[in-house]
């Protein structure tokens, strides 16, 4: 039996709940934020108003401001390229196992490392593969080559590779089951259609499959845009951003400023700027990153 609202207002009292939630704790601090970035003050301390100086003093004269903006930007293209290909060929080929029951342990065994810990993964190989002692130098000397040995994190030549290089093979768990979803909507109707026409192999992969999951390519992109551009999480465990500045990002930056600086109101504009860029981001990607909805509305 189905119950049906008396009136609209019955409809705005269930989400108003939700809405007042979301207010408080998502959309008020936000605010805080771009009213904060126009002040200078400590926690605790008094105020004063100064307008869009800090906006000026980070894009003029904050010398970290270029080169952690470009460190952001060649960790979130590389961490987009790989979120956007070796997890889409991984769930294809458990998309072509012939029965249900191996692409179900299939599934299971790259979603379980999921429940490990964000942060036990970076130790891991900071410790385990990137220490002087670790992984990467015994095997190097394993092969002779002692002379390529190095601390890879301490470096300034290969601290931001060897950061863009953590995930090896950057095969997500998240990423599989958001692409392997993808593949199992396509109807059966259009890969009867494409053995019939002799389209198979990597010509049925690159001219039906992926466009038929293109909805879930803008995904895993928008949510790579916006983890790259706003974490530091990573960085700060295993390097704060050192040596030097060399893996200094805005999002690490921001943080320094905001609790280790008590620089409040610079913290803010660092986030108001971030917030542009994702903002700007977002869009473009909705706007010409068209779904496979889109393509097929077109036709």
């Amino acid at each position: 039996m189905s119950v049906r609202l008396q009136s609209p207002l019955s409809c705005y009292a269930i989400v108003l709940p939700s809405l007042v939630l979301l207010t408080t704790f998502v959309y008020l601090p936000v605010v805080w934020a771009f009213a904060s970035s126009l002040y200078e003050f400590e926690i605790g301390a008094d105020s004063h108003f100064v307008g869009l100086a800090h906006y000026g003093e980070y894009l003029g004269q904050d010398p970290t401001a270029f080169p952690s903006l470009a460190n952001m930007l060649v960790l979130t293209l590389i961490a987009a390229i790989m979120r956007m290909s070796f997890p889409l060929i991984i769930a294809r080929l458990i998309y072509a196992l012939p029965t249900e029951r191996w692409r179900y342990i299939y599934r299971i065994v790259f979603l379980v490392p999921i429940v490990v810990p964000g942060v036990a993964v970076q130790l891991i190989w900071a410790d385990m593969i990137y220490s002087d002692f670790g992984l990467l130098n015994e095997l190097l000397r394993g092969v002779g080559l002692s002379h390529w040995t190095r601390g890879w994190l301490a470096d300034p030549q290969t601290a931001l590779a060897s950061i863009a290089l953590i995930g090896f093979p950057f095969v997500g768990g998240f990423e599989v089951l958001i692409y392997y979803a993808g593949f199992s909507s396509i109807p059966e109707s259009v890969n009867e259609a494409s053995a019939l026409d002799g389209c198979t192999g990597l010509q049925k992969f690159f001219r039906i499959d992926i466009p038929m999951v293109l909805s879930q390519l803008k995904l895993i992109l928008i949510l790579t845009l916006i983890g790259g551009i706003q974490g530091f999480e990573n960085i700060f465990i295993l390097t704060r951003g050192g040596p030097g500045f060399e893996t200094t990002v805005p999002g690490l930056w921001m943080y320094f400023n905001a609790f280790s600086f008590q620089r409040m109101g610079y913290a803010c504009a660092i986030g108001v700027l971030l917030f542009a860029i994702i903002f700007g981001l977002t869009l473009l990607n909705m706007k010409y990153f068209k779904s496979s909805e889109d393509l097929q509305g077109v036709r």
